[in-house]
């Protein structure tokens, strides 16, 4: 049997307007990252291979949790902010303003991208394929595999295990904290979520205001 862990960056420029400004660790964020850490040191075995996406946020979160990992893009975030400004237009929906509005404009932009509605910066085929890819690839009976990514990603890898419609997508993306722990057990039958959204380095009244999902 393997293991497949999913692990979302640590907490980014959360203020910011374009997925540019957005791609950097906060100082929190550093923090999460390093006590994620911590904790895998102290708890787990190590790991056979390690991959991360290509943005600084992921790799910022690497160095943190202290990993040395091979870049793969196809372990990007999706483009909300070109989501986002595709909604303005075609439906006329403000870009979010606050984390409300966005937990109200998720659901209903996944499924205008599902639809064909819009576009973003790629299609949502697109998307799904690339993470189903990278997925199947780095999914190894035998081996334990940590892959640093985005809470998009982390969503799409949940949707293609348990078959989730778009509704379910946008309700298992919204929760997802930084630096979250996903477990998946890895058997020559397919690849199967055994834990979701833990942050066992987080545990503790004195970490309470470090579990973000912004």
């Amino acid at each position: 049997m393997g293991e497949l862990i999913l692990v979302r960056h640590g907490q980014a420029n959360s203020g910011a307007t374009t997925e540019e400004d957005y791609d950097r660790l906060s100082a929190l964020g550093h923090m999460q990252a390093g006590w994620l850490g911590e904790w895998f040191s102290q708890q787990e075995a190590g790991f056979d291979q390690v991959y991360r996406g290509t943005m600084r946020r992921h790799r910022e979160t690497a160095e943190g949790i202290g990993v040395a990992a091979q870049a793969d893009a196809r372990l990007n975030e999706l483009d909300y902010f070109a989501l986002a400004r595709d909604m303005e237009i075609t439906h006329g929906m403000p870009i979010p303003a606050t984390q409300q509005d966005f937990a109200d404009h998720i659901p209903q932009t996944l499924k205008a991208w599902h639809a064909q509605e819009i576009n973003g910066s790629e299609p949502f085929a697109e998307f799904e394929a690339r993470i189903a890819t990278v997925l199947a690839e780095a999914a190894t009976p035998g081996r334990r595999v940590l892959c640093v990514t985005s809470g998009g990603v982390i969503a799409m890898s949940l949707r293609i295990a348990l078959g989730l419609d778009m509704d379910r997508l946008a309700q298992v993306l919204l929760p997802i904290f930084n630096s979250s722990v996903h477990r998946f057990r890895v058997v020559e039958g397919g690849t199967f979520l055994t834990s979701f959204n833990a942050v066992p380095h987080l545990e503790g009244p004195e970490r309470e205001e470090a579990r973000t999902w912004v």
